[in-house]
């Protein structure tokens, strides 16, 4: 436990430290110039100091590198609205949002602001002009710099994660206001991810937000990360939704529960269901036929879609 201690503290500034020993908590990120950053989160279990590291390549790889959806790429280029990309803790929710900077940063000449918390992917301007800050260090918080963001004039706005109500509502805000939105939620597929936003306000504020989201959200990619077949590496799989006009009606009604069969019905128009995502890449080698049915949201569809031709 000492050499552990020692040695994560020898990565830790004063603050860093201090605020370790107060809270037991601490997320940052660590810099190893020119090979790598690491995202860490420092710990306390048993009494005794831990330690998670993430390693972080310093080269942000393209959508087409990553094998990302292509409709990810005019979503990125959208001049408005809100983006969510969403899944569980370690699914590679950072790395897509980074191919989608990424492409903006090639396409177009734009003003990006990312607030992360901690800063991951770091960004060098291309066509775009990108400044990146990071919470507790170039901001207080979340809703602390969302709420200055508008004199920075901003065309591309990327929030880490909503994380609070005040972040979401600032967020869909953000949005509203005719910039360009992308964030994080860990929730599981698109359905889930509509309530959840609608569910964290008080019932008497539900309405308008479901209006708010019903004209700000532009698409939801809801991602999970699976081993490949061939052990080499793990593969990104995704449900797709596009917010299209009989998307934003049922939101706008309460009807969330209809989301699942527009996606099902709309692959003309970019969106896809999980469990299509986990048939395509079992049918393409890429995951193994088990795997794709223990992450299938309804079994007994992934079974059927398998058994098309």
């Amino acid at each position: 436990p000492d050499d552990t201690k020692r040695l994560i503290y020898s990565a830790l500034t004063k603050e860093q430290q201090q605020h370790f020993e107060e809270f037991h908590e601490l997320d940052l990120a660590i810099p190893f110039p020119p090979a790598a950053r690491f995202r860490v989160n420092v710990y306390q279990q048993k009494d005794v100091v831990g330690v998670a590291m993430r390693l972080i390549p310093l080269r942000v790889r393209t959508i087409d590198e990553l094998g990302l959806p292509q409709i990810l790429k005019p979503v990125s280029l959208r001049p408005r609205g809100l983006v969510l990309v969403t899944g569980p803790t370690g699914c590679g929710k950072t790395t897509t949002l980074a191919a989608a900077v990424e492409h903006i940063n090639q396409s177009a000449a734009k003003h990006i602001i990312t607030i992360e918390d901690p800063m991951e992917y770091a960004h060098s301007d291309k066509l775009s002009s990108i400044s990146q800050r990071q919470v507790g260090v170039d901001t207080h918080s979340y809703a602390a710099s969302l709420r200055h963001i508008m004199r920075q004039n901003p065309d591309v706005i990327l929030v880490g994660e909503m994380r609070d109500l005040e972040t979401m509502q600032l967020t869909i805000t953000a949005a509203e206001t005719g910039h360009l939105v992308f964030s994080t939620l860990h929730t599981v597929d698109a359905t889930q991810t509509v309530d959840r936003i609608i569910d964290a306000f008080d019932p008497d504020q539900q309405e308008q937000i479901r209006m708010q989201l019903s004209v700000t959200l532009e698409a939801v990619f809801s991602q999970q990360l699976l081993p490949r077949a061939d052990g080499t590496g793990r593969v990104a799989v995704f449900e797709i939704l596009i917010a299209t006009s009989p998307v934003r009606s049922i939101i706008r009604a309460g009807r969330t529960y209809q989301l699942a069969s527009v996606i099902q019905g709309s692959s003309e128009v970019g969106m896809q269901s999980l469990d299509q995502a986990l048939v395509d890449a079992c049918r393409s080698g890429a995951i193994s036929y088990e795997e794709g049915l223990s992450k299938s949201s309804n079994p007994r569809d992934f079974e059927q879609l398998s058994k098309r031709t």
